[in-house]
């Protein structure tokens, strides 16, 4: 992300901030922020008198503030950081007075992470004025963190096909920290300069590359009947690995896309990909299904989705084994 890369860039280069409020929906990046302010900021050294850890749950705004204006002991700076700031939530304008005039030799730090400040209110203005960095970390769309992971694993020095990366945001969701954290699993047996590939995915993380929701998709998608019904007897062997619930949603998502595929008038690659939201790399999976299935017929399967969506949920049907649910979906479906 373009912001992160240049907060983190200025720290490097010593323009610091007296404040960093760092807010929103996606808490890796304010975690990444908050630790390079923790491991550059200050030497070893120094922060055993001059870095200061808080938890939003376990302080004031009083006491923020009152270590916020320390002076620091044989440093230039000290440090503060404040976790889960969220939880101030009802105090947070109290820091307006602080912000309007900072202690030069601090540097504050706000983690209020899935909050926002009220921008109609005094202390986002105020930020906005003084000498303070405002970070709005925002979720990234599905369709955007295949590509987060690739470039992050470049940056690493790794490799990754989109398919690869497509197999863990299937697995795994959007939810950062968690891929991260798998993904250092990976780092820590495979050399610099390796490519992540789905055999090794499947070997280290658990993921099987044959039998999972995004060859399931395809193999609808191609009608290749023979190797879907493989895909769900193995589902419906490891329900636990594979949630009914997941399937019909991912599924649902799929035939969602491939009728809004049919509704466009101009099929460019382009195109279709922003319309859609996806991956360039998987507009001809998309439109290899828009050839087997006209407009009508996907009609019909997303009817058919909401439907076993509502099974599945035990509406309309009792005691059904996920293996009854996946043979009729395929059913419907073919």
């Amino acid at each position: 992300m373009e912001e992160v890369k240049q907060i983190v860039e200025n720290i490097r280069k010593g323009n610091i901030a007296a404040v960093y409020f760092l807010m929103g929906d996606e808490a890796y990046f304010i975690d990444r922020i908050s630790h390079f302010i923790s491991e550059h900021v200050l030497t070893e050294e120094e922060k055993g008198f001059n870095q200061v850890i808080l938890y939003g749950k376990e302080t004031s705004m009083e006491d923020i503030i009152g270590n916020a204006k320390r002076y620091p002991m044989m440093s230039e700076r000290q440090v503060v950081i404040v976790r889960e700031a969220q939880h101030l939530s009802r105090q947070i304008e109290k820091l307006s007075d602080y912000v309007e005039n900072p202690q030069t030799s601090t540097v504050l730090v706000l983690c209020y992470k899935f909050n926002k400040l009220d921008k109609r209110k005094k202390l986002y203005k105020t930020l906005l004025k003084g000498n303070a960095v405002i970070f709005d970390s925002k979720k990234l769309y599905e369709n955007q963190v295949a590509d987060w992971i690739r470039k992050m694993l470049k940056g690493k020095g790794y490799t990754i096909s989109h398919k690869s990366a497509a197999l863990l945001v299937e697995f795994l969701g959007t939810d950062l920290s968690r891929i991260n954290n798998e993904l250092e699993k990976l780092k820590l047996v495979l050399p610099k300069g390796s490519e992540i590939t789905p055999e090794t995915i499947e070997k280290h993380i658990g993921i099987s590359k044959d039998y999972n929701n995004f060859e399931l998709r395809r193999a609808l998608g191609e009608r290749d009947f023979v190797k879907a019904t493989k895909i769900m007897r193995y589902f419906a062997r490891n329900p636990k690995e594979n949630p009914f619930v997941v399937t019909i949603t991912l599924l649902h998502s799929f035939f969602a896309q491939l009728l809004q595929y049919h509704g466009l008038h101009d099929h460019s690659t382009k195109h279709v990909a922003s319309s859609l939201r996806i991956n360039p790399y998987f507009v001809s999976e998309i439109q290899t299904a828009a050839r087997n299935y006209p407009m009508k017929r996907v009609s019909q399967i997303v009817s058919y989705l909401r439907e076993m969506d509502m099974k599945g949920k035990g509406v309309g049907a009792q005691n059904l084994s996920q293996e009854d649910l996946l043979k009729e979906l395929l059913v419907k479906i073919a």
